[in-house]
């Protein structure tokens, strides 16, 4: 059973920084992408990073583009979400997302397997 679990969200001011985790089991974590969403209330979910197995390629929404960076450690089974420079726009339900991919999705669609979210909140 495939199991993600985030971790690393919290209450920062804006123009703070955090790094979110997404502890990965039940698969083998570097044969596939991954990648983050998020959804703020009211809203739909929405992409924000993917990386593909290896970790060489990476896309990214054009609002956290050249802010935020997704990366991973397959030796630890872990997905990782730098963000810096926040904003209050930013804040939301994060979410890390595992598909039967070697290749990262823009599309939540494309991901079968998701964690419970880690609540970020950017206060103004």
């Amino acid at each position: 059973q495939v199991q993600l679990v985030e971790s690393g969200g919290g209450l920062v001011q804006a123009g703070g920084s955090l790094r979110l985790s997404c502890a990965a089991s039940g698969r083998t974590f570097g044969s596939y992408a991954m990648g983050w969403f998020r959804q703020a209330p009211g809203k739909e979910r929405e992409f924000v990073a993917t990386i593909n197995w290896s970790g060489y390629n990476t896309r990214y929404a054009d609002s956290v583009k050249g802010r935020f960076t997704i990366s991973r450690d397959n030796a630890e089974n872990t997905l990782y979400l730098q963000m810096n420079n926040l904003k209050p726009e930013d804040t939301a339900v994060y979410y890390c997302a595992s598909g039967d991919l070697a290749h990262g999705s823009l599309s939540s669609g494309a991901y079968a397997y998701w964690g419970q979210g880690t609540q970020v909140t950017v206060s103004s």
